[in-house]
């Protein structure tokens, strides 16, 4: 599908120079001479190089199809096993698919996997994950007056700032874009 090269956002796969390529940033510019532009920085999703790249408006692009469907995390042997919940047809990922948001993967997680033309392209994690704390250096009395975080490493070896108050065995939330702490989990 043909769209304004003004038109891409965040998260939009479109074919370029050849390959599949994400948006990751965008930033409307508009110098003083000349006529305002898109500036975007892209991920092609092949082989993960990145590229920055100037879109005008007067521009066409082509946005890639891709198909969405929802699977389960199974396990993880030499690659990424996922299970389709409503047919159980499974499917094997690569680790270069996935990237560093594998780090995020539960048993029994449900994720969405994007692909395109049959090929799988990536796996889109949910929003927020549920994790414990392993690691953190103990409460200090007297310093939960200032707003002041700490190190803290949680189950899956992410690090992450978290307040003073969370202590070790505490289940926390993370979000798994920014990887920051949100909240304790109930």
């Amino acid at each position: 599908m043909k769209v304004d090269g003004n038109s891409i956002r965040p998260g939009n796969v479109i074919e370029h120079n050849g390959g599949l390529w994400r948006a990751i940033k965008i930033a409307h510019t508009q110098p003083g001479k000349g006529g305002a532009y898109l500036q975007v920085e892209l991920k092609n999703l092949r082989d993960g190089t990145k590229l920055n790249e100037r879109f005008r408006s007067s521009e066409k692009v082509t946005r890639a199809q891709l198909e969405q469907k929802d699977y389960q995390y199974l396990y993880q042997d030499e690659m990424f096993n996922f299970m389709d919940t409503v047919s159980y047809e499974q499917i094997a990922i690569s680790p270069d698919d996935i990237g560093d948001d594998a780090v995020f993967l539960q048993d029994g997680m449900m994720v969405t996997i994007e692909f395109h033309e049959e090929s799988p392209l990536g796996v889109s994690l949910p929003e927020k994950v549920v994790l414990e704390v392993l690691e953190t250096e103990p409460v200090v009395k007297g310093q939960t007056a200032a707003n002041s975080y700490k190190p803290a490493v949680t189950d899956n070896g992410l690090r992450v700032m978290v307040p003073p108050f969370i202590t070790v065995g505490t289940k926390i939330v993370v979000t798994t874009l920014e990887r920051e702490y949100v909240s304790r989990a109930d």
